[in-house]
């Protein structure tokens, strides 16, 4: 492992930055606490501009390289948490009740902030590093909110990098999927409107619950039945919500969830069908089925040569024998896919130990993984901008 020297002496104050926000958490759009500290800090590393404020609680810094050059290339991390009760027993755990960083945003902030103080320190590049600290990428629209407050008008970039950490018990290897590593993602909610009667006379109802009961099945034959078959496509109802009595069948009924693909057409299937059988169950049954889909990700594409470009950075840090560039695409989403469709880059996932998901309430990142994720990044825009 080569970590590079700024990062490897920085590595306490990394990791009590790390520990800091990890006990702060905050919900997507409410990162104030959180870019306050990440302004400070890239104004102490000497960043030569930065700009608070984008879509709300972004951060963008810019530094200069010590040579002049026109190109300019972005490093970016999120910084939201989740809304989960954290039970790790961390001396550092959430002091929020109900907010969790279970996925790990506050050591990719943490990891970019140690690849900005770098490239300030060092500046051993022509042209411009510009590094993003991103709001709300847990399904709020952060990348887009960025995006449509001129993040790429106001700080061009020529290429972007994102990177998240891997619980896969393998620390310090590096993994890329090019092409389409990522699944794009909607996110659903249909109302059923029935009518409610009492539970010993439901005859005189139209039961909201069999009819949500009848349209999960009928849902999951999108799948099977009209998405190709070496297609990709996930469809998941996540929430059925109804009644308040024991003895009262209820006259609304709520479904929600998510779809996932790697084809924009298989995902206009999907919405395409979602909607037909709403109108038919509505038809069928006699009641109002009203149903929003909303696009929430795009699919995350790595481009090929940035791809290999950031692997052979991250052989500098971490050696040949820890990188792969065959990793399998994931059903998961991101929405720095939002920005590759702007920008052309690559999405790599860096490995540490312990092995709970994401997203899961005993989540566990070994913040020995910190200045290898910030020796990546920077290295990056090192090689990407040689004079």
């Amino acid at each position: 492992m080569s970590i590079l020297p700024i990062i490897a002496q920085s590595t306490d104050e990394l990791t009590a930055i790390f520990k800091d926000l990890h006990a702060h958490p905050e919900i997507g759009f409410n990162e104030h606490r959180t870019a306050g500290i990440v302004a400070q800090k890239l104004k102490e590393y000497g960043v030569d501009e930065v700009h608070t404020g984008i879509a709300g609680t972004g951060v963008v810094g810019l530094i200069e390289g010590s040579r002049k050059g026109t190109r300019r290339i972005g490093l970016r991390a999120d910084m939201d948490a989740l809304p989960i009760d954290e039970r790790t027993n961390l001396p550092y755990s959430s002091k929020t009740p109900g907010i969790m960083h279970a996925c790990s945003h506050d050591s990719h902030t943490t990891m970019l902030l140690g690849a900005a103080k770098h490239l300030a320190q060092t500046r051993d590049f022509a042209g411009t590093a510009v590094v993003i600290f991103q709001p709300a990428e847990e399904g709020l629209g952060g990348a887009r909110g960025m995006l449509a407050d001129g993040l790429f008008d106001r700080f061009p970039c020529d290429e972007i990098y994102g990177m998240h950490n891997s619980p896969n018990g393998k620390p310090g290897t590096v993994g890329i999927c090019k092409g389409a590593a990522m699944a794009g993602a909607s996110f659903f909610d249909i109302t059923i409107q029935g009518k409610g009667s009492h539970a010993a006379m439901p005859h005189q109802s139209r039961d909201p619950l069999v009819i949500a009961s009848a349209l999960v099945g009928s849902l999951q034959t999108i799948l099977s039945r009209n998405v190709a078959p070496l297609d990709t496509c996930v469809l998941s109802v996540t929430q059925l919500h109804s009644g308040s009595a024991y003895n009262v069948v209820p006259d609304t009924a709520t479904l929600a969830g998510t779809i996932r693909y790697f084809k924009d057409e298989v995902c206009d299937l999907a919405h395409s069908r979602m909607r037909e059988l709403c109108e038919g169950f509505a038809k069928a049954y006699g009641v109002e089925i009203h149903i929003d889909l909303r696009n929430i990700f795009d699919v995350l594409m790595n481009d090929a040569d940035l791809s290999d470009a950031y692997l052979e950075a991250a052989e500098d840090i971490v050696g040949k024998e820890n990188i792969s560039g065959t990793q399998e695409p994931a059903t998961g989403s991101e929405d720095f896919a939002d920005m590759l469709k702007v920008v052309p880059g690559a999405y790599c996932r860096v490995g540490h130990s312990g092995t709970t998901g994401l997203h899961n309430p005993s989540f566990f990142l070994d913040p020995e993984i910190l200045p290898v994720g910030a020796s990546i990044m920077a290295r990056i825009a090192e090689r990407r901008l040689t004079a």
